[in-house]
């Protein structure tokens, strides 16, 4: 239960952007809606929604390799430059996984490989599993 609560405020805190220092302001935000439950067999639904615009969405369920919780969502506000941020994501035994448009994105291989090139890597790979297979060569021996 510690550790639900702990991955939920952990996935709100990174939802805050890192940008320069805070406004300077006492105003207190409201928080909206704030709804968490917590089933029996360890399935969890949280959604929050704070007065300046934030919401997050996260369910999550003991469904991983060894009961590890499999997280889904999204979370959501505006960039102080007034940009809108979503983000969704899912979070598994593959790690986290973020989809969103302010998210960059590795730019297209300039060029499609060559296959002599293709064919090159398969043969190195196959010549590298024959060797691994022969006896030890003795060139490494005991003082």
């Amino acid at each position: 239960m510690k550790f639900v609560i702990l991955a939920a405020l952990a996935t709100v805190a990174v939802a805050a952007p890192g940008y320069g220092s805070a406004e300077d302001s006492s105003e207190e935000i409201p928080i909206l809606r704030h709804e968490f439950v917590l089933e029996d067999d360890g399935r969890y639904n949280l959604d929050v929604e704070t007065g300046n615009g934030i919401q997050v969405s996260q369910s999550g369920s003991p469904d991983g390799p060894e009961d590890s919780v499999v997280k889904a969502g999204f979370f959501s506000y505006t960039a102080p430059d007034g940009t809108p941020v979503y983000v969704k994501f899912v979070a598994d035994e593959n790690g986290y996984q973020p989809q969103s448009d302010v998210l960059p994105v590795a730019p297209v291989f300039p060029h499609e490989i060559p296959q002599f090139v293709l064919d090159q890597i398969a043969k190195a790979e196959q010549e590298d599993r024959d060797r691994s297979l022969e006896a030890p060569s003795g060139r490494y021996g005991s003082p």
